[in-house]
C-alpha cells in the first residue's frame, strides 16, 4: 500500500500522500486523512494545504525541520 507513494517522514510522523488522502504513521499508530478532511481542517484546497499543516493537524507540538511544501507539489 505504502510502495512509491510520496513520503515526507518526520521523527515520530510518516506521512504518505495519494489523490484521495494521506496515510499517516504517528508514535506508532496508522490512519488515513481522508482528502476531505484535511481540506475542512485547513480552509485550503488539498493540493495548497501543505505538509505542515497537515502536522499540526497530528502532532500536539510538531518540529518544523523544513519550509513548507504543498501537496500539490509533493504529488
Amino acid at each position: 500500500m505504502f510502495l512509491n507513494a510520496p513520503c515526507v517522514a518526520r521523527r515520530v510522523t510518516a506521512l504518505r500522500f495519494d489523490e484521495e488522502g494521506i496515510d499517516v504513521e504517528y508514535a506508532g499508530t496508522e490512519f488515513r486523512l481522508e482528502k476531505e478532511l484535511v481540506e475542512e481542517a485547513t480552509q485550503k484546497a488539498y493540493v495548497d494545504a501543505t505538509d505542515h499543516d497537515v502536522l499540526q493537524m497530528v502532532e500536539p507540538d510538531p518540529d518544523f525541520g523544513s519550509e513548507p511544501r504543498r501537496i500539490g507539489d509533493i504529488l
